[in-house]
């Protein structure tokens, strides 16, 4: 028998899937580098050498793309935290391991539209959802602090502060951070979590 020339509907979908992800990445690429009111969705059909009502064919308008790129970044700061949480250690360790895979998300094209677009330009209740995720990380951040004052291994403090604090600094390098730089994001991380979690003064 000969192989049919059409693909099946489990490679359209996956090729479907690929194509969505790339309008994606290259919106979030874009309202990264000159502005979520400044990217039209000419611009990104542009960047990706397709027409407009193609990328139609795959989101359904420029809103829809920020959540989903917002919403891809968010689940991926969740998802590596939770790679690195639970094995073994003490607290203060999965925190820096936490804190070292939060920096590796928002120097990336999601997680840095995370925090130079986030979910201001959109509806009330795509906010809502997106906050939501945001607590989840958040709420991880506390635990291990909490915990790691429980068994000794981070000094007495207040966990919600200290989480603000910790992820907040985290979150700001997005803001600055240049892929061609003369730091990588892995040396970006290991200096400022050395310095939020040890400080400057000499010991």
């Amino acid at each position: 028998m000969s192989e049919s020339p059409w693909k099946s509907s489990t490679d359209r979908r996956n090729e479907r899937e690929e194509k969505r992800i790339a309008v994606l990445r290259t919106a979030a690429q874009a309202f990264n580098e000159v502005g979520y009111y400044n990217t039209s969705l000419d611009d990104i059909a542009r960047r990706l050498n397709v027409t407009k009502p193609t990328i139609y064919y795959y989101i359904k308008n420029k809103e829809e793309i920020l959540f989903e790129c917002v919403r891809i970044g968010l689940e991926r700061l969740d998802s590596a935290s939770n790679d690195v949480i639970g094995h073994g250690g003490s607290a203060y360790e999965e925190l820096v391991a936490v804190m070292t895979a939060y920096v590796g998300v928002v120097t990336m094209d999601f997680g840095m539209c995370v925090i130079r677009v986030g979910e201001e330009p959109l509806t009330e209740e795509s906010r809502r959802t997106l906050r939501a995720l945001k607590r989840r990380i958040d709420l991880k951040f506390r635990s291990l602090i909490e915990r790691g004052v429980a068994e000794g291994s981070i000094t007495a403090c207040d966990p919600k502060i200290a989480a603000f604090t910790l992820s907040g600094a985290l979150s700001w390098i997005a803001r600055w951070y240049q892929p061609d730089g003369a730091l990588d994001a892995d040396a970006v991380a290991q200096q400022s979590i050395a310095l939020l979690l040890n400080g400057l003064r000499p010991r």
